[in-house]
């Protein structure tokens, strides 16, 4: 419903509301509308006088939408009004008004205010994300900075994942600041940026960029670049960090992932053991593989054209020299279908090894246990990001190193503009991850906004020297 102009009498509310097709929530609908049309704050209080003269009372719920409305509009002294009301009512509020309240008084001059609130959280709950950005933002906007790390770290410590913004805005709220510990701060949320393997996005990048740039006394340059396939840096001539592991490494992740990720708990859940057998001896008969690849993930790539011919074309395009491919499928390919062809299947079974697992079984362990055993030179093609493998790793160490394989080793590919050809990505041989020399910075960005996490990696870099 579309909520009047101006404030109405108690006459007029009666009217609108015996008109409507609900009467008993014809208030709640009514504020509702208000939010969504950002009715002025006269018009809401013109409802809620008449609730209060009617029902001698307003229901907790009203008092809500209505404090909605004046935190969307920015009305400090109003926003303070409701929370006085509410405190005087209610011993405890529940998450939906302290998310308000906080968001409201944190953006007021009145910040503090939003200070004593969460702490008010604390006692009963976990504070959210949105309470603790909230608060962040405001003490960084008023340049307490020690506050806003304290928050951080705090928030961290509860394992909530702070968004992009906000640690944009501890760069953004840092310009121009001297010291040392505030400058060890900044460079932690940077470790924290390559320890979770984030990119920022344009803005977060450029905000990164100003904050060097603005150190005073020190000197900083940054550049935007593309960098070499050998891994070197146009800019300053660094080289960057291999993406190769180790042999120790390696042999060590191998071991982890097939303990806890194969033969972890979940492998069987959608593969019987016998059919896993069965692979890890056909692997062992033909290894070892240059690319194993996720053959029902890759036939999905291009929807102009059949799966079918999807996967032909990517064996066509990585069966190059004397590449030896395992290709993962699945029985259901093998009947000739306008899907599959027979014809275009043999072909390729000429070109790659072929396993077809039965319809319902899991990709992903097939996919690591394969490439994994093939040795550290193996690569690796599917769009998956494989995310779940890398949470039954039970140690950050492990889960770092197996990140670091997977950024070293997976294939991206992409459909072409015109959607005729795939296009892959050879996995970079050096690491894309934010990484420091102490005199230079090097941060991988992304060109737009993703709050998701993707496998392909950026092709772009921030090159950051001290001069």
């Amino acid at each position: 419903i579309q909520p009047p102009e101006k404030p109405l009498q108690a006459e007029e509310w009666n009217r609108l509301r015996e008109s409507f097709s609900s009467p008993e929530i014809f208030e709640e609908v009514m504020l509702n509308s208000m939010v969504r049309y950002n009715s002025p704050l006269d018009v809401a209080k013109s409802l809620l006088t008449h609730v209060a003269k009617s029902h001698g009372d307003i229901a907790y719920s009203l008092l809500v939408k209505y404090l909605a409305l004046c935190v969307q509009q920015g009305k400090t002294s109003e926003i303070h009004d409701v929370y006085d009301i509410m405190k005087t009512r209610y011993k405890v509020l529940e998450s939906g008004a302290y998310n308000l309240l906080i968001r409201g008084l944190s953006n007021s001059d009145q910040w503090r205010m939003a200070f004593t609130l969460l702490e008010e959280v604390k006692k009963i709950m976990i504070p959210s994300r949105g309470n603790y950005e909230s608060c962040i933002k405001a003490a960084s906007r008023h340049r307490e900075m020690n506050l806003a790390f304290d928050l951080y770290r705090e928030m961290l410590d509860k394992d909530l994942v702070p968004t992009l913004d906000v640690l944009q805005a501890f760069f953004d709220y840092s310009r121009g600041m001297k010291g040392a510990e505030l400058q060890k701060e900044l460079f932690g949320i940077l470790f924290y940026l390559r320890d979770n393997q984030i990119y920022p996005h344009k803005t977060f990048m450029r905000s990164i960029k100003l904050w060097f740039e603005s150190i005073p006394g020190e000197n900083w340059r940054g550049h935007l670049t593309t960098i070499k396939d050998s891994g070197q840096c146009p800019v300053c001539n660094h080289q960057l960090e291999d993406s190769n592991l180790t042999e120790e490494d390696y042999n060590n992740l191998r071991e982890r992932i097939i303990r806890d990720v194969i033969h972890g708990t979940d492998t069987f859940r959608k593969t019987s053991p016998q059919e896993f057998e069965a692979f890890q001896t056909f692997v062992e008969n033909r290894l070892p593989f240059d690319i194993v690849i996720d053959g029902l993930n890759v036939s999905h790539m291009k929807p102009r054209q059949t799966q079918c011919e999807n996967l032909f074309n990517a064996v066509n395009c990585l069966a190059k020299g004397n590449t030896r491919l395992l290709v993962l499928g699945r029985k259901h390919m093998l009947t000739n279908s306008s899907n599959w062809r027979k014809e275009l299947m043999k072909e390729m079974q000429d070109k790659a090894d072929f396993f077809f697992a039965e319809n319902i079984s899991e990709d992903d362990t097939f996919l690591l246990y394969a490439t994994l055993q093939s040795g550290k030179h193996c690569k690796f093609v599917t769009r998956d990001f494989l995310r779940d493998h890398k949470a039954c790793l039970s140690d950050s160490v492990t889960r770092h190193l197996f990140r670091k394989w997977q950024r070293g080793h997976q294939i991206a590919f992409y459909s072409s503009e015109e959607g005729n050809h795939i296009n892959f990505l050879p996995a970079l041989c050096y690491d894309c991850v934010v990484q420091t020399t102490g005199d230079t910075w090097h941060i991988p960005y992304k060109n737009n906004f993703e709050e998701k996490y993707s496998y392909q990696v950026p092709r772009k870099w921030l090159c950051i020297q001290q001069k």
